[in-house]
């Protein structure tokens, strides 16, 4: 099993004997993360920030799974107070985040579930001998492979260069045309 966490969107797919079992699209990922850390900044917090701020803020501090031994670590963040307008900075942890981003981690969660209820007894085996892959920017979340495997009970591992596995599997099929022609749909 994939999960490819993207921009816009999570991929689950399943594969099997060279062809995709099973393949669902939810549109969750990346940018949705960032966007319920603005929400949950603007609405608990009281503090308006951009995407290219909630983005460095993921990338910072963001995590899946909320630190075990209190907040985690902090991280000082500006923008616009919503209540006056006037500029506002505030300390934000990661226990906050992991909170912001309960949602968004529960919806990909849920897009795995379906997926492996879905799947055939003899696949489901294999999933449990091969386990999940994660591969896309969305992997990075610290602890998002712990709570899925957590949570699939079934191992997870994250891709070597997740950025580039996508683009680098596209290339080794161009580059082996031939071989993987019964992967590729009929009308290649």
């Amino acid at each position: 099993m994939v999960v490819d966490i993207g921009g816009g969107t999570s991929e689950v797919a399943v594969l099997s004997l060279g062809g995709i079992v099973y393949s669902r699209s939810v549109r969750v990922g990346g940018d949705k993360m960032d966007q319920a850390i603005v929400n949950y900044l603007r609405r608990e917090q009281k503090i308006l920030i951009g995407e290219m701020s909630a983005e460095r803020i993921k990338k910072e501090i963001g995590t899946a799974q909320p630190p075990e031994n209190g907040t985690g670590m902090a991280l000082t963040v500006r923008g616009r107070g919503t209540l006056d307008g006037v500029p506002k900075e505030t300390e934000i942890t990661e226990a906050m985040i992991a909170e912001a981003l309960r949602e968004p981690v529960t919806d990909i969660i849920d897009a795995v579930k379906i997926a492996l209820e879905a799947m055939p007894p003899e696949l489901a085996a294999d999933i449990v001998d091969r386990g999940i892959v994660l591969t896309g920017g969305g992997a990075l979340l610290r602890n998002l492979d712990t709570v899925i495997r957590e949570q699939a009970q079934l191992p997870v591992m994250i891709a070597d260069d997740p950025l580039k596995c996508v683009v680098n599997g596209c290339g080794h099929v161009l580059e082996n045309f031939t071989k993987m022609r019964t992967v590729l749909s009929p009308e290649v």
